[in-house]
């Protein structure tokens, strides 16, 4: 059974037994700035556990894709992911503990199969300092449970993850009841953490057991369903939402109690099909079997670079879907975070050609089920992603071959070297660790305080650089004339946009009260065309956007940047670039609006400016015509 099959399975499952079939929220949630993504099936229902009537009843189910990465870091292993699709069912003061633990265990048995054997459940141990007792309650039904599918199911009490490490667990255990840390669910995480006001209470985790023979001791200790190792996989968790905090800090019983069930599918999916490796499943092995195709090596002998690939273009597949667009803001610097980490690991790969385009169709037939209200942006995924590619893989041809540059000279990579990977090359300070570890290099203990040291040094050097440098142009430094230089390159950006691509700046004169613009072209503009110039440049000043600058080797400013500047000879072997547009850096911007070699000074966003009003445009000299403009 793939995973596809087991999606509709447990959909159909919790149908029959009188759930309403929600949709999914999509990952980015709006009016939610407490999460970049949605995290679990339970956050967007967070509003109905705390006693919000749910408009489709009391009892739900859905499957919902998920992002947590915090845990990319840990891929590369045969089980974590960063993304992944949350199997769900609710109670909302319905059903409880009996009904739910009963029909999971059905579910896995009889629908998809599973070896009783195989199961393995935890309890909550309870707490005497908050008088919250062991969840007697939920492993004797377990116990129940198992006795009617001919399974010994003996209780064990380890408490701590700890205690079971060095403990193990002895013939016949099944059920076993550990601390706060390991079932008890709050939004806080434990129980002395749990938020006055806020549902709570014990949960009881499902864990399926690949053999004995998949569990490392000397690293993990003895194998129990709470260890570290690979011998056992948390399956589903069923949360019992039956006890709220107190503002004395005690906790009381809630009169309506909640269920709150949450299974990976890739898990159960791994699962289903006897591997403890989720990268094996329906969802994961043709995008390995292309890989191998691609990069003519084995799953085998490249498993981490292959699953982290797999993983993280898979992740950027459903964002991508879902209509976020690659970007250094927020959940958009995620997106390009995944695309840019799967590029480097293809390299690892010998994948030195782009290779998105032959990655995500094969992403994509594997969601061919999902419907669209789901994936309303599949049809330009494609086209989102690979231009991501090819813009990082410009980037990262520079700065990979400058560090091995400095391997060669030294083992040990200081951050000023980093740095200057970052300001000439765009190569991100993150992807540069990585690839320090990676070569078997040695950082600098102080990197990162050597890499803000050389940062703030730049910033310095610029700020010092721009004074005077524009004495044929600005009339003084002073705040509107300031104001006046940053609306000339709005001016020429909307020239070239509006007008012609080809036009060039020619001259200028600025002061406090106008600024004087000299541009080619080979006709006198109509006002049409003038209104739509500054149309466009106030459109900018009202999108406030951020004005940024760093400085760049010249001919890296030219050829990779494609900044603007008249005199490409006349230029120093170091450029300052200033950029109009989101992001943090010139190459990191997305989509600008302009990028210009100059001095500056420039302010610092857009919405300084006023309001753009063209006042003249006259002739200047042959094949050149001037605009006068003044901000109101």
């Amino acid at each position: 059974m793939n995973a596809n099959e087991i999606r509709q399975k447990f959909l159909d499952f919790q149908v029959k037994h009188g759930h309403k079939v929600i949709p999914p929220a999509p990952l980015v949630l709006e009016n939610d700035p407490t999460t970049l993504f949605t995290g679990s099936g339970m956050q967007p229902l967070l509003p109905y556990l705390l006693g919000q009537p749910h408009p489709e009843g009391t009892r739900l189910t859905d499957s919902q894709p998920s992002m947590r990465l915090q845990d990319i870091e840990d891929v590369g292993d045969p089980r974590h992911t960063t993304v992944f699709e949350m199997l769900g069912n609710w109670s909302l003061g319905d059903y409880f503990k009996k009904e739910q633990i009963e029909n999971y265990f059905e579910f896995l048995t009889k629908e998809i199969g599973l070896d009783p054997e195989r199961i393995y459940v935890t309890c909550f141990i309870g707490n005497e300092k908050y008088g919250i007792p062991k969840d007697t309650e939920a492993a004797a039904i377990w116990q129940e449970v198992f006795a009617k599918a001919g399974v010994e199911a003996k209780i064990a009490e380890i408490g701590s993850a700890k205690v079971g490490d060095k403990r193990g667990i002895k013939p016949g255990e099944r059920i076993f009841f550990y601390d706060d840390k390991e079932n008890w669910w709050s939004r806080g995480g434990g129980i002395e953490t749990t938020p006055l006001g806020d549902p709570c209470g014990p949960d009881s985790e499902v864990f399926y057991d690949f053999g004995e023979d998949k569990q490392d001791v000397e690293k993990y200790g003895q194998a129990h369903p709470a260890s570290d190792g690979a011998r056992f996989m948390e399956i589903g968790n069923q949360v019992f939402m039956q006890y709220k905090r107190n503002e004395d800090g005690t906790f009381s019983e809630l009169e309506h109690k909640n269920v709150d069930f949450g299974g990976g599918l890739e898990r159960l999916a791994a699962a289903a099909i006897g591997s403890f490796d989720v990268f094996k499943i329906s969802l994961m092995a043709p995008i390995i079997a292309k890989l191998e195709e691609i990069s003519h090596k084995s799953y085998d002998t490249n498993t981490d670079e292959m699953r982290i690939i797999a993983d993280h273009l898979r992740g950027a597949y459903l964002l991508a879907a879902q209509g976020l667009q690659p970007s250094n803001k927020a959940q958009g610097y995620a997106l390009r975070r995944l695309v840019r980490r799967a590029v480097l690991r293809a390299l690892d790969l010998g994948i030195g050609q782009e290779f998105l385009a032959q990655i995500i169709p094969v992403i994509a037939e594997n969601y061919t089920e999902l419907s669209d209200d789901i994936l309303p942006n599949r049809a330009q995924v494609l086209d989102v992603l690979t231009k991501e590619e090819v813009a990082f893989r410009k980037t990262i041809n520079k700065g990979v071959k400058e560090l091995q540059k400095m391997a060669q000279a030294d083992t040990t990579i200081d951050g000023q070297e980093l740095f200057k990977l970052q300001d000439t090359y765009g190569f991100p300070l993150e992807l540069s660790v990585e690839e320090v570890y990676k070569m078997g290099l040695n950082l600098s203990k102080n990197y990162q305080d050597e890499f803000e040291a050389a940062l703030n040094e730049q910033r310095e050097r610029s700020k010092t650089a721009s004074k005077g440098m524009f004495k044929g142009g600005l009339s003084d430094t002073s705040d509107q004339t300031v104001k006046y230089h940053t609306a000339c390159h709005l001016l020429l950006a909307a020239l070239q946009q509006e007008i012609d691509p080809s036009i060039e700046q020619k001259g200028s004169n600025l002061t406090p009260e106008r600024l004087r613009f000299d541009f080619n072209i080979d006709h006198k503009l109509t006002p049409e065309e003038l209104a739509k110039v500054e149309a466009r440049v106030n459109q900018w000043i009202e999108a406030d956007l951020p004005v940024i600058f760093a400085e760049y080797d010249k001919d890296y400013a030219f050829d990779a940047l494609h900044a603007h500047g008249s005199f490409r000879d006349r230029y120093p072997d170091r450029v300052t670039v200033y950029t109009i547009g989101e992001g943090d850096t010139p190459e990191n911007i997305q989509n600008p609006v302009s990028i210009e070699i100059c001095g500056g000074p420039h302010v610092t966003h857009t919405d300084e400016l006023g309001k753009f009003k063209i006042t003249k445009e006259e002739s200047s000299s042959a094949g050149v015509r001037r605009i006068k403009a003044i901000l109101e």
